[in-house]
């Protein structure tokens, strides 16, 4: 009955995530926030429902289920891993490219002044 609930809380919670997720790509105003909406959403909803799941499967505890639990774990390990250097990468190739910031007044700043040239050069430098 415990376990139970524990599962249900779990699952519930990284079902609100990433509604929350959803809520945040939707309503953030520059590609820099959304992405980081989605980065920090997805990995800890995946893990939240998987760690559910995993102990779902661990109630009626045998080998078999066991090793479905081991790779249900490995999923969420290469889910940390893959999905924070997946949105490092996505920012970095918008930053790259220029993408512009969100501004206060509403209005997105000229990609020219967005990023100092400085900061360019040395980064093409490297």
């Amino acid at each position: 009955m415990l376990l139970n609930t524990v599962v249900i809380i779990l699952m519930c919670s990284g079902l609100v995530l990433f509604l929350a997720t959803t809520v945040g790509l939707l309503r953030f105003p520059d590609f820099y926030s959304r992405v980081h909406a989605a980065g920090k959403g997805d990995t800890l909803s995946t893990a939240l429902l998987l760690a559910g799941l995993i102990l779902y499967m661990l109630r009626d505890f045998n080998g078999e289920t066991l090793l479905t639990a081991v790779k249900l774990s490995l999923i969420v390990f290469f889910v940390f891993i893959a999905s924070p250097t997946a949105t490092h990468a996505i920012i970095d190739a918008g930053y790259e490219a220029r993408v512009p910031y969100w501004s206060k007044t509403g209005e997105k700043t000229d990609a020219e002044h967005s990023i100092p040239d400085e900061s360019v050069e040395h980064r093409e430098n490297r």
